[in-house]
């Protein structure tokens, strides 16, 4: 589902964005990635690293190069991470640290406060509803996520890794392919046992279940994989590329419907 829709001029359009964080060993070598479309239909795509760091400063990082590529660019910025840390940080907790002197409810202190505050200044700068934050579940095939977490993990490996910048007609990655539902899983405590995330019936199975297979469409052409690298072998590089978990026929149908796409081809 487009997070805008298809008649929006570009003046209205938003700012697309996703962001991606991983460390080896975390701590240890550590890279971050980010991907901008901008309303103008250019994509701009970021990545760095550290040799000693961690997942969680990497994906704070992250999120703060995206933001700042477009600190002059006017529009609301609609932002995919899979990193339940950074959203809830700077949706809901930033907000008591900051009341108690950048502590944390036990008294110590708030760890990366340093990106923390870069990350809020950027956040509070575009204004109220200003960043619409999303949650995207790791691995499962969302293309933006998927690049972004590419060149995360080839900057923490010290791998040369080209980045794309041009328009979003030769972009090889169908970034505007994303899920329906990015709510941020809610959490809660059970007694002797650390927060875990609630889902609804519908996602719980999701999540648990076992992929039924990895469906792909290039030049309009589906296949079936039986695994994820099957898959991303066959899609990667490729410009309009769709790809995505299935976890049952019945799902595999769903998906290849919704992309326009007759289930009999296969």
């Amino acid at each position: 589902m487009l997070p805008f829709m298809d008649d929006e001029s570009p003046r209205e359009a938003p700012i697309i964005a996703f962001t991606d964080g991983a460390a080896k060993g975390n701590p240890g070598p550590g890279g971050w990635g980010a991907i901008v479309l901008t309303p103008d239909q250019y994509v701009t795509e970021l990545g760095g690293g550290s040799p000693h760091t961690t997942n969680n400063k990497m994906e704070l990082s992250g999120a703060i190069a995206a933001l700042r590529e477009v600190a002059d660019t006017p529009g609301r910025v609609e932002l995919y991470t899979d990193s339940t840390y950074v959203i809830q940080g700077i949706t809901q907790w930033v907000h008591g640290w900051r009341r108690k002197g950048w502590k944390t409810s036990s008294g110590s202190e708030v760890a990366n406060r340093d990106l923390w505050e870069a990350l809020a200044d950027l956040h509070e700068g575009r204004g109220k509803g200003g960043v619409h934050w999303h949650w995207v579940r790791g691995h499962q095939g969302t293309p933006g996520n998927e690049r972004a977490d590419e060149i995360s993990v080839a900057f923490a490996v010290n791998e040369a890794l080209p980045l794309y910048h041009g328009p979003l007609a030769t972009y090889p990655i169908p970034i505007l392919d994303v899920p329906v539902e990015t709510a941020v899983p809610q959490r809660s405590s059970a007694a002797g046992n650390a927060p875990r995330p609630q889902f609804g019936a519908g996602a719980a199975a999701a999540k648990s279940a076992k992929a039924y297979s990895y469906v792909s469409v290039v030049d309009g052409v589906p296949m079936r994989h039986a695994t994820w690298s099957e898959c991303e072998r066959r899609v990667k590089g490729r410009a309009g590329a769709r790809f995505r978990k299935s976890t049952s026929a019945a799902d595999e149908v769903s998906i290849l419907r919704g992309w326009g796409i007759d289930p009999g081809q296969l």
